[in-house]
């Protein structure tokens, strides 16, 4: 009996043990890693403005009795563009100049009475109060006089602003007004015409995210286009980087200025810009495209355990450091199971309440909660805030000599490279490759009619920043 499940169990173990080592062939995409350009850009839309843009209003009220300029007329500093309807204007000014007339005869009269109290009273003829009223009187004929003056001076200044003229050189760009419309100058002054000083020379107006807005600097060159011309690629440079935060439903932007050069009268203001600010540029650089850092060997039992084992075994502590705890020797192995790229299980210990299958560096529910009461060495290691890292795991076939190689899985090889930057499409190879090499970018499977295609990849996200 004892002999046939010891038989039993060696036929079982053969079995299994066949089936673990034979694997199937499965057809890798590759990619040859190759030398070229790369341009790091930030993009981000804006609104074509004048670079002086001149609002001209009214300060007084009243119905337009005439319009000199219109829609893109040239105007010149001084010209005269508008009139608003001056009668009652100068109806006022008629009014004020005969309250003057007034107040100085009665100015003209309180002299005489003041002349005449002063010799009454060194001739004892009349009471000191009398001679103070008369000296008051005097001193208010005066001061009447004074007012006005002043209310006619500025009856004539509103009969003057009837008048609107130009304050700049420039082209009406926008005319808010016509013959006979009334405007009522009350706690604002309505704009009458807006005009654009030079529209040679134009600006953007760019809302840069808060993500992309520490890689903006004075002097970028920028690339846009505008719907008006989709198959011309304009040009311009940044040259101010405000530090006004703009704050539209959580989202934040800075205003970044970028100048433009509009000698052939293209660009019209309001135009919609599609902006491309390059931040970055390499030449004759190293790079492999985005789909290789997303790719990931399948999920398979026998290759993750020898993955894991075979980093497991290369985790070895520094000099000196045999005596740490184990807290920190096991904070030093996870480390280096995230840096491979291996989804393994994290290497925990006795407390440690770590959920199966999740990020060992990133803490969850309770288990973050259970480490605050740590010290302050360990809680950080916890902490979800962790500098990102350039370094990436990809994969690699030995002996590889075109994009399509049809072998088993346990052929693949991890490479840790350091990346540079990135187009969105590309990553710059700083160290880890050599031009020429080969790098795994899919898997090509067999679908349910027999046809083969790309293995679709979980993770659509491209690693590192957004461009």
């Amino acid at each position: 009996m004892a002999f046939l499940i010891i038989l039993a169990a060696a036929g079982v173990g053969a079995y299994y043990w066949k089936a673990g080592s034979s694997q199937e062939e499965i057809e890798f995409r590759l990619a040859q890693v190759t030398r070229g350009r790369i341009i790091q850009v930030v993009t981000a839309t804006g609104q074509l403005n004048p670079v002086v843009n001149i609002q001209v209003g009214s300060q007084i009220s009243g119905i337009i009795k005439n319009l000199y300029a219109d829609y893109n007329s040239v105007v010149t500093q001084g010209q005269l563009i508008a009139e608003i309807d001056p009668a009652t204007y100068e109806a006022n000014v008629k009014q004020n100049e005969g309250q003057l007339a007034n107040a100085k005869a009665a100015l003209e009269l309180a002299e005489f009475e003041a002349k005449r109290a002063e010799e009454l009273f060194k001739n004892s003829l009349i009471s000191q109060s009398d001679y103070d009223r008369a000296i008051v009187s005097l001193h208010q004929a005066q001061a009447a006089v004074k007012i006005q003056e002043a209310n006619l001076e500025r009856s004539k200044v509103d009969l003057a602003r009837c008048k609107i003229y130009a304050p700049t050189n420039g082209i009406v760009i926008a005319r808010n007004v016509d013959v006979g419309q009334t405007v009522a100058a009350s706690f604002s002054a309505p704009t009458l015409f807006q005009i654009a000083n030079d529209l040679t020379r134009m600006q953007i107006n760019a809302n840069v995210s808060e993500a992309d807005i520490g890689l903006v600097e004075v002097g970028q060159t920028v690339y846009f286009t505008v719907d008006a011309y989709p198959d011309r690629v304009f040009k311009g440079k940044v040259i101010q980087v405000r530090n006004s935060p703009i704050t539209v439903q959580n989202v934040v932007t800075y205003d970044t200025v970028i100048e433009v050069d509009n000698s052939e009268l293209k660009l019209k203001p309001g135009m919609t810009a599609n902006l491309s600010i390059v931040v970055a540029e390499r030449q004759n650089v190293l790079k492999i495209p985005a789909s290789a850092l997303r790719f990931r060997p399948p999920e398979s039992d026998n290759m993750q355990a020898r993955f894991l084992r075979a980093m497991t075994n290369q985790t070895t502590l520094p000099a000196g450091t045999t005596n740490l705890p184990s807290s920190q020797k096991r904070q030093q192995e996870n480390q280096n199971l995230a840096d491979s790229g291996i989804q393994g299980q994290p290497v925990t210990g006795q407390g440690d309440r770590m959920r199966q299958g999740r990020n060992p560096m990133r803490p969850q529910g309770q288990n973050f909660r259970a480490s605050q009461n740590r010290g302050s060495d360990e809680l950080f290691e916890f902490l979800p805030i962790k500098p990102s890292k350039p370094v990436r795991t990809i994969y690699t076939i030995s002996g590889a000599s075109s994009t399509t190689v049809k072998t088993k899985t346990d052929k693949l090889k991890p490479v840790q490279v350091r990346l540079g930057i990135s187009d969105g499409s590309e990553f710059e190879v700083i160290d880890g490759l050599n031009e020429n090499d080969f790098v795994v970018i899919g898997m090509v499977t067999q679908n349910s009619q027999g046809t083969s295609g790309p293995q679709r990849q979980s993770n659509p996200f491209v690693p590192g920043r957004r461009f």
